[in-house]
């Protein structure tokens, strides 16, 4: 089928027969850092970190964006968000460190995590962050152990809301291993009061990633609105992003309209309102660029590509459909099944899809990656993870370099 360039970041066209990004071709950009590579739209980016913020504030002043680093956590995509104005979710001590060094404000920061380690907490208090967020009893313990003044807290709290999406992106329904349970909710913000050192001011919750249908983030704001009343309320994110051509996704303005409404409607219009948006952050503005390394035709055309789930397990994990390009080439469109270069089955882009007739040493790019490939890259097969390349204004620029095999095997210890 044709490229479809509604899936592709805002800076990318195709001039005179070749896909350009922030002004870059393509091909140059993919012989000039090789292959596979994540490509980001940084101009784009940009755009929608503001998009977001201009959404959330002109319908709710007191707000505040949050980028959920976990979608892209490098220091130079969470720097680029940040700089725009928004703060930055983190969870985790390595996330915690890459928002240090970013150089956002410290309050800006809101760490996440159900199994938070006295090291990422301790940092966190040492950091004055704005928010910790409890996630569970043991959180409670670790907090007040380690504080040594009264330290802002949020809770986390299942919403009851079972998310109308894949199963391992559902977190809002009360058998999820993240936040209290509904029945229990009462009962722990009773406990964190008892604690003179655990400043409760908020809830959190989210109910899921991929969400498409906005209904569901109301309920959930409808279900907080059963408890009692707080300053601060943090909606995390989820909303969901187009794929593949016949998805339908929400705009972030009719996401902020119908989520700020919810708000003003059952919380009032006063509160503290924070919204963690990742996947709908970088996902859309990110390619992945792939050479093609074989094609068998047989019972079905299979083209292989240098990558795999070495640097996109979405597929694998989530059953996430993509759509694959041969771009910069005019001819006949093929059935094809596009595959990755890793031993296993499963290593998968897409089946029976059609792509102009390919040939070894084509370029193919996969849309709609930004969010989540770089994060779960992986050595499958001795892989290298790849780089990501910043595009915009006709400049490519490294932000994360290609992993070297020295790096690869660095941390071996052979003995003998």
């Amino acid at each position: 089928m044709p490229m479809d360039l509604s899936l592709y970041p805002p800076n990318a066209a195709v001039d005179d027969g070749r896909l350009t990004l922030g002004g870059c071709h393509v091909a140059d950009v993919a012989q000039e850092f090789g292959t596979p590579a994540y490509l980001i739209d940084a101009a784009g980016l940009r755009q929608r970190a503001r998009e977001f913020q201009q959404a959330l504030t002109s319908r709710h002043h007191r707000s505040r964006v949050m980028f959920a680093s976990k979608s892209f956590p490098t220091p130079s995509v969470m720097g680029l968000i940040a700089d725009t104005g928004c703060g930055l979710d983190v969870a985790g001590l390595g996330e915690l460190l890459a928002a240090q060094r970013t150089g956002v404000d410290p309050a800006h920061v809101v760490l996440h995590g159900n199994a938070k380690s006295d090291a990422e907490i301790a940092l966190a208090i040492e950091m004055g962050i704005g928010y910790i967020v409890v996630d569970n009893l043991d959180d409670v313990d670790r907090i007040s152990r380690l504080a040594t003044k009264p330290v802002p807290v949020l809770l986390r709290v299942s919403p009851a809301v079972d998310a109308e999406t894949n199963a391992a992106m559902a977190t809002g329904h009360d058998a999820s291993k993240f936040g209290i349970p509904s029945h229990q909710i009462t009962e722990v913000i009773e406990r964190i009061r008892r604690e003179p050192l655990l400043d409760l001011r908020g809830l959190h919750a989210h109910i899921g990633s991929q969400i498409l249908n906005v209904d569901q983030f109301e309920q959930a704001v409808a279900s907080l609105a059963q408890l009692e009343r707080f300053d601060v309320y943090d909606l995390g994110g989820g909303l969901g992003i187009r794929y593949v051509p016949s998805d339908v996704a929400p705009s972030v303005e009719e996401y902020a309209d119908r989520l700020v409404g919810a708000v003003h409607r059952h919380l009032g219009t006063d509160v503290e309102l924070l919204i963690e948006p990742g996947r709908s952050m970088v996902g859309p503005n990110g390619v992945t660029v792939y050479r093609v390394t074989t094609v068998k035709r047989g019972v079905r055309t299979h083209v292989a590509v240098d990558g795999g789930m070495g640097d996109n397990l979405e597929v694998s994990l989530y059953g996430q459909p993509f759509d694959p390009a041969i771009i910069d080439k005019a001819g006949a469109f093929e059935v094809c099944d596009v595959v990755g270069r890793h031993c296993e089955s499963g290593d998968t882009f897409v089946v029976a899809h059609e792509l102009v007739e390919p040939e070894v040493g084509d370029l193919l790019v996969i849309p709609a990656t930004g969010a989540y490939t770089f994060t779960m890259s992986n050595n499958y097969n001795g892989a290298l993870r790849p780089p990501v390349v910043f595009c915009e204004d006709g400049v490519a620029r490294v932000a994360v370099r290609r992993e070297t095999y020295a790096e690869l095997f660095g941390r071996d210890v052979r003995g003998g």
